[in-house]
């Protein structure tokens, strides 16, 4: 089954202007997560989308085939939808991989493919991470600090997710049964969920919770989750100027999940 990946990248964020050109440690961000998803084995084309032409001609700069969608998408997952009618790519399935995300594992991506070819069922495959422990009470401590940020997924066991929610979920009264696991913002879409996904309209659960996934289960849609490790890698992406120097100490500690290709 043929798979490409699209990187949703805005010129015009409201938080972060300009945000897919900023420099991590020497790289831009968006060179960074075109670099994790051309090492993917299992997908045959990668697409820059964006609504800025400064972004087209920096990404073809450096190698990136990229593609102008218009200012009127609302979320990413249209702005992929888009990119795929304008460049004219067909493809079985469809990352979505956002601008931001530079410190996703490649390993992360391949199990959202795998996932996707192994299970004719599902519309949709979205990775989560399992929590205990410390990663646990550091989850529930940056809850208390900030309500709004992190998300959590339940799902059956087939792994078809229940719900996700800014809330902790489950609520846990006895230990030892469920596991918390927080849910990771990347999504593949066979190609007949993407385009029915983006003709379908907003949901009460999707505008209270602000989580775009939920438009899907809300519609009958089937949403996999692919439980991933990332072996020891941080979690993370890039929301406002702050978290640049955060983000550099991660990879200056961590390694580079990439290494730049040779000439």
């Amino acid at each position: 089954m043929k798979t490409a990946i699209v990187i949703p990248a805005r010129y015009g964020s409201a938080r972060f202007p300009g945000k897919p050109l900023h420099p991590v440690l020497g790289v831009s961000m968006l060179e960074r997560v075109w670099r994790i998803a051309t090492s993917i084995d299992n997908a045959a084309e990668v697409l820059v989308a964006t609504e800025d032409r400064r972004i087209v001609d920096f990404a073809e700069g450096f190698g990136a085939r990229a593609v102008m969608t218009s200012e009127s998408c609302a979320n990413g997952t249209e702005r992929t939808a888009e990119a795929l009618k304008v460049a004219g790519v067909s493809a079985e399935i469809i990352v979505n991989l956002q601008g931001d995300a530079l410190l996703t594992p490649p390993w992360v991506l391949d199990a959202m493919i795998d996932d996707m070819r192994g299970d004719p069922g599902a519309d949709i495959v979205t990775p989560a991470v399992r929590l205990d422990g410390r990663a646990l009470e550091e989850f529930l401590e940056m809850k208390e600090m900030t309500p709004a940020s992190g998300t959590s997924v339940v799902f059956d066991n087939r792994r078809r997710a229940l719900y996700f929610s800014k809330r902790v979920i489950p609520f846990i009264r006895k230990t030892g049964h469920a596991t918390v696991h927080r849910h990771i913002g990347l999504y593949a879409f066979r190609a007949e969920s993407l385009d029915r996904y983006v003709r379908l309209p907003q949901t009460p659960l999707e505008i209270t919770e602000g989580l775009e996934q939920l438009r899907a289960l809300e519609h009958g849609m089937t949403i996999k989750v692919a439980v991933v490790d990332y072996r020891g890698r941080s979690h993370g992406s890039v929301d406002s100027p702050e978290d640049v120097a955060f983000v550099e100490r991660l990879i200056a500690r961590e390694g580079e999940l990439v290494e730049p290709r040779r000439a």
